[in-house]
């Protein structure tokens, strides 16, 4: 694909300091990539950290509620067993499969979420383009997020409660997402091409140290026994869940107020919700037509970044169910795994912009699979297997993940962010389709919770073999 010089660029008319696509992109010949508008601009801190914030801010919800705590140690937990099943105790047939029901049940419930997900987030992304709101877009999702955390509290300790708590899950999986499509276009507003890896890293990077600082708050509750409250019918876990809704909505603020909004996107008309659906087909083949490595790049992450959200999103049900941790053991494993997974992001953000984001997503992938691959078939070997191979898998997945958004950055024609990433959202999506469809198909077949593994390490090499295939132009590189 050959790219045209790179006209001057342009500022909005609300002076907001955004540039506006130049004639090419407005002409519908979509050549000019949207970071190439942001080449020799200066962008302040203030900005590049407002927008990183936002990272932190929604982590909790990741790490304590979705990985490491309330859907691991309170949601699949014999707590939502039929009291009869969990005075079987450990060890007893009927008390296993009850546990492994609980995970393929959670299962499903994300597998709903990534339907959804795939049929809205494009589409609103493409809407958020048009009219020029991802903020708008971003804030209401983040809104929506703060409100299911805060509705976790109601889901009491029993059986009957658990289609409500995994609903709750599945509902705020897909508030996340959605504001994560717009979060994540606004990457190109407040980098360049020579930093896009390094700002992308540095969002992941302060995620994951949020999710450090909000584990270890959880350790500190349990250690001093949460200092008298009782604790009784999952209350302490509701809690957590009320605290991780009132942490977002204090720091997720910033990126609202700071960054500014990007301008519509010129020459696109705006059209009824279902009429999107006939204009995304079109797009779709206007970027197979004029943006190759773009759909490419979508086709395979469909499939890696899945078995990415796969590893966060039963990593801590395989600690606790396969590996027998404990709580306390999940909880400073989730720590630990945190702090690698920032301190390596970070880092593998420097060698993005060096390397390449392909480089890095590829020797990530491989990594991943090495490691998993490890923890399935020695998961009968005791608990040391998974502390050393489920840590070295977390140094893995933040490169990835971090790397697969700067690519796209990369890639994405100018104008057209919003509804690209909500592509890469429907394709690449935290747990969509094959991850948590194999994790619980897998379960279902063997009666094992263990053999969930092999449906995630399926899947990131399948995504492996694809994201081969994935070049970047030269005028690009």
């Amino acid at each position: 694909m050959t790219v045209p010089p790179r006209p001057p660029a342009e500022t909005s008319a609300e002076g907001s300091g955004v540039p506006t696509p130049p004639p090419t992109a407005q002409s519908g010949a979509i050549r000019v990539m949207g970071l190439q508008l942001q080449e020799g601009r200066v962008i302040p801190r203030r900005q590049v950290f407002s927008w990183a914030l936002w990272d932190w801010a929604t982590q909790p919800f990741n790490s304590v509620i979705l990985t490491f705590v309330f859907t691991a140690l309170y949601l699949t937990s014999d707590t939502f067993l039929d009291p009869a099943v969990a005075a079987l105790g450990e060890g007893d047939p009927a008390y296993e499969r009850g546990l492994a029901e609980l995970a393929s049940g959670l299962g499903w419930a994300i597998t709903i979420a990534g339907i959804l997900i795939a049929l809205l987030a494009p589409v609103l992304g493409q809407r958020a383009d048009v009219a020029g709101r991802r903020k708008v877009w971003l804030g209401g999702a983040t809104a929506a997020l703060v409100l299911c955390m805060v509705a976790l509290f109601f889901v009491q300790g029993a059986p009957a409660y658990f289609v409500l708590g995994i609903s709750l899950i599945a509902a705020g999986t897909v508030f996340s997402e959605i504001a994560g499509v717009n979060y994540n276009a606004m990457l190109v507003q407040v980098s360049t091409p020579k930093t896009v890896g390094k700002v992308s890293g540095l969002g992941w990077g302060l995620g994951y140290i949020g999710g450090i600082l909000a584990l270890v708050l959880v350790v500190v509750a349990t250690t001093f026994d949460w200092w008298g409250m009782p604790t009784d019918n999952g209350l302490a876990y509701r809690v957590i869940a009320l605290g991780c809704a009132v942490w977002t909505l204090l720091f997720a603020w910033p990126v609202l107020v700071y960054v500014p909004e990007a301008p519509p996107a010129p020459g696109r008309e705006r059209v009824s919700f279902w009429r999107n659906y006939v204009v995304l087909v079109q797009d779709i083949i206007a970027l197979w037509r004029d943006s190759r490595p773009t759909f490419w790049f979508l086709l395979a992450s469909a499939v890696f970044r899945d078995g990415l959200a796969g590893v966060f999103a039963f990593g801590a049900v395989i600690a606790a169910i396969v590996f027998r941790f404990t709580s306390n053991e999940v909880l400073l494993f989730g720590i630990a795994a945190n702090l690698l997974a920032g301190l390596s992001t970070i880092l593998a953000g420097r060698f993005d912009d060096r390397f390449g984001a392909r480089a890095v997503i590829i020797f990530s992938l491989a990594g991943l699979l090495i490691a998993g691959l490890a923890v399935f078939f020695f998961h009968d070997t005791g608990k040391l297997v998974f502390w050393v191979f489920g840590l070295v898998l977390t140094l893995f997945v933040g490169p990835a993940q971090a790397a697969s958004r700067s690519f796209l950055a990369r890639v994405t024609p100018a104008g057209r962010e919003s509804e690209i990433f909500g592509l890469y959202a429907t394709t690449g999506r935290a747990a969509s389709f094959l991850s948590p469809l194999l994790w619980a198909a897998l379960i279902g077949a063997f009666g094992a919770t263990y053999w969930g593994i092999l449906g995630i390490m399926i899947v990131l090499a399948a995504g492996l073999v694809l994201m081969l295939f994935v070049k970047v132009p030269p005028a690009l590189r």
